[in-house]
Parts: structure tokens; sequence; C-alpha cells
């Protein structure tokens, strides 16, 4: 009973353990899940951030196009799992004559009144962080288009409805939305498409990365610019990593939590058992005392039994919590969330449970050796 005790504490330490530290990586998985790690745009004076890092992604003034050849290039990079061209400009739909400026060169127009036109293939848009949230994705080639949730809403325009751009009339097919008050006030089509528009055929403004599984992103991105020295650079969504490492925070926080409320759960689990396997135990305490134990000696003992007891209810417990876990896993109740299986965890769930066994163990063995040697022999 005693084990059974001990090993469930033990099995709440490694189960909640291993969903709580597979918990950011788990989260980070799905905000970043299809999107790319970064940007690579050419390297011109005015585009280079701080430690020559490009500007922010999407950024205009400037900007040179950029070679559609490359993004096969950069395919061909190790590490790179995969690469996509996007082309980026501005219109103004308020004019009935719209007129399209390619990103070099964003023309006479107010700034205020201008929508951000976006080109890229259709089956690659989840790279660009945009998510269709009514209607489809657009055919490649055609006529059609996907107008950012904001867009739709300051030009009244729903799916269906046609949108006239440099001279030709685009329908409507898709709302979307992607987190950036810029792109979701504009316009996506296919990439193609919006290269005949700009007369830009062949070229784009910048060419989206996302590393392979096992690839380190940063390590990529000074790959690329140290094989393209004086033509590329690399850029990554400053404010969306922020945000991003700002909620990781929140959650690592929340591992902790998690994490002492197993702890404290185990512990009183620990304590009760003990208190109660010396409950059971007071005539033979008693008996002990009568014949001359300390004690000294018989707190030893009881904190021995204790550690005793914790270490057979480890392999119980390991066992328990991450069958627990597993079935949990593969029954599909934890969708979305990976449990995070390393050494150190295991080490720490060990370590926890030897210093419940120990501290668990304190309390009951005080309390036994306050016990008179008469009272304990009346105890039935």
């Amino acid at each position: 009973m005693a084990i059974f005790g001990i090993a469930i504490g033990v099995a709440a330490v490694i189960g909640l353990g291993l969903l709580a530290e597979g918990l950011p990586s788990s989260t980070q998985s799905a905000l970043t899940a299809g999107a790319a790690d970064f940007s690579v745009i050419a390297k011109t004076s005015g585009t280079e951030g701080p430690n020559g890092q490009g500007g922010p992604v999407g950024s205009f003034g400037g900007q040179e196009l950029i070679n559609q050849t490359k993004i096969g290039e950069i395919q061909q990079i190790s590490g790179v799992g995969s690469a996509v061209g996007v082309l980026r400009t501005m219109t103004n739909l308020d004019n009935t004559t719209s007129t399209t400026t390619n990103s070099s060169s964003p023309g006479e127009a107010n700034f205020q009144s201008m929508t951000t036109l976006i080109g890229i293939d259709s089956n690659s848009i989840s790279m660009n962080d945009i998510v269709i949230t009514n209607g489809s994705v657009y055919s490649n080639g055609a006529n059609e288009i996907i107008i950012g949730k904001s867009a739709a809403e300051r030009s009244n325009k729903t799916i269906g409805d046609t949108i006239s751009i440099s001279n030709q009339t685009f329908k409507v097919v898709g709302i979307y939305e992607t987190g950036n008050f810029q792109d979701d006030g504009g316009i996506v089509m296919s990439l193609d498409k919006l290269q005949n528009l700009t007369n830009n055929t062949g070229e784009v403004s910048l060419i989206l990365v996302k590393a392979s599984n096992g690839a380190d992103s940063d390590e990529l991105a000074t790959a690329i610019q140290e094989q393209y020295p004086d033509e590329l650079t690399t850029s990554s969504s400053l404010s969306g990593m922020d945000r991003m490492n700002q909620g990781l925070d929140v959650i690592n926080t929340a591992v902790w939590a998690i994490s002492l409320v197993a702890i404290l759960v185990g512990g009183i689990i620990v304590v009760i058992t003990m208190l109660k396997a010396v409950s059971e135990r007071t005539r033979e305490i008693g008996v002990l005392r009568a014949i001359g134990w300390t004690r000294q000696r018989i707190i030893r003992m009881i904190i021995g039994e204790s550690i005793l007891l914790s270490l057979i209810a480890i392999v119980v417990g390991l066992i328990v919590g991450i069958g627990i876990v597993e079935i949990l896993g593969s029954t599909g109740m934890i969708p979305g969330l990976m449990p995070s299986f390393s050494v150190s965890l295991f080490v720490k769930g060990i370590g926890v449970a030897l210093l419940l066994g120990i501290i668990g163990g304190i309390y009951p063995a005080y309390r036994a050796s306050k016990l008179e040697p008469t009272e304990a022999l009346r105890y039935e």
C-alpha cells in the first residue's frame, strides 16, 4: 500500500513533467507550423539592419528585386526544407484607373491610400503566415484573389465580389488573416499573375525559407548570407518573434507552476502514506522501544524505510507515469501536445522522489519516536 501511494506521487511528478516540459516546444511548433523561419532579401544600401541583418519583412523603400532563379539555388543548400518566392508591391485601389508600383518605386500616391499586393503560389501561402478564414484559396494564374480581413471591412468586399486592379477584374474567393496589420489590409494573388501586372516577370521581392527538421535556422541564415555575400541578406519578423517569445515566457512560468503542483501533490501523498504505515506499526514500534531502541534509531529506521519504499516506487511510478502519457498521446486525447522525454526530466523525477521519501518520512518518524512504549503496546 505504501509503495502504491508513493508511486502515485512519482507518477504525478513524471507524468505532469512530461506534459509540462513538452508544452513550450509544442506551442512553438504550433505557432510556427508551416511558416517560414526567415526571409532572404536583396542586399542593398538602406536595407541592412542591426548587425548586418536585413530590414523588416515586407519593407518597400529602396528594396531591389531578386532573380527568381535564386529560389532554386537556395533550395539546394543543405538544411533548407523549402524556399518560396514572394513579390510585394502597392496599389491605390481608390483610383478607378488603379495602377501598381513595384516595391523599389512606391510612386506618387498617398501612402495612406495604398493597398499591399502580395504574390505567392497558392500552395505556399502558409509560409507567409496567411490563414484562410472564409472561402478558399485562389487558383494559380487565374484572376482570383483573397483579401485581408481589414481590407475586406474597409472596402466592404466579400466572397464573390470583384476588384479592379490595373484595369483587370479579379474575383474575391477568400478572406484571410495573418496577424500583421499591414498584410491584413492587403490582397494576395498568384505570383505569376502579380509578376505580369507589374512587368516583373521572373523576379521576386523576397524568398521565404523554412529550415528542414533538425536544422538550425540561425546557422542556415548565416550560411545563405556567406554564399551570397554581395547579393543577399536575411531578415526575420522581429515583432512576431518578440510576441512568440513573450508567449513562451508565460508558458514556461506555467510549466514551473505545474511542476510545483506535481511535487506538492507527490509530497502530500508520501506523508499520508508514511503516516498510515507508522500508525499500522504502532505496536511494533512499542516493542522496539521496550527492548531498548532509542528515539534516534526509530527515526533512522522510519526514514530509511521511506527512502527504500521511494526507490521501489520510482520504478513503478516511472512505468505508470510514462504509460499514462503514452496512452493519452496515442489515443489523441492530448492533440498537438508532444510529451518531452529527456534525461534531465527523469533525473529530476528520481531526485524529487528521493527528496519526497526523506521529507515525507521525517514527520512520521518524529511521531513514531515520541511514542511511549507502554502506550504503543496497548495500541490495538
